[in-house]
């Protein structure tokens, strides 16, 4: 089953949480045992899995990536700015595999998936695959 979800991003960088997503993904498709594919089709957005209990996580990854990785550097060439976007979103991928189990996804306790805006706030597409397991 494929499925595609629209995801408004609220800033020019941010972290959404789409793990609701893809759960009622998992859900709607029924499954029991399988996998899922989560993919970002855009070259300035990625998707990453990490702790969803502390907000601030999500604020020191971003503060990081900005120190490390400016949104304003004079020597990149690229004619729309925002190849600080190309290199954050290259760095964090744009697909990830899950696994599901008894009809869920399998996250550790803190995990959440997330879609990485490094070029926004634009509205973003999120593809998800959801494969059952073969006997």
């Amino acid at each position: 089953m494929l499925r595609e979800e629209t995801v408004r991003t609220p800033a020019p960088q941010a972290f959404v949480d789409v793990t609701a997503l893809v759960r009622k993904a998992v859900k709607t498709a029924g499954i029991q045992e399988g996998h899922v594919l989560v993919s970002v089709p855009h070259t300035t957005a990625a998707l990453t899995v990490n702790e969803n209990a502390d907000p601030s996580v999500v604020s020191d990854l971003l503060r990081r990536l900005e120190a490390a990785f400016p949104t304003n550097d004079p020597a990149d060439g690229h004619g729309e700015g925002n190849s600080h976007a190309h290199l954050k979103s290259s760095l964090f991928g744009s697909c990830h595999p899950f696994i599901v189990a008894e009809g869920d996804l399998v996250l550790g306790t803190w995990q959440g998936i997330y879609l990485c805006e490094f070029d926004g706030p634009r509205t973003r597409k999120l593809v998800i695959s959801v494969l059952a397991a073969h006997p």
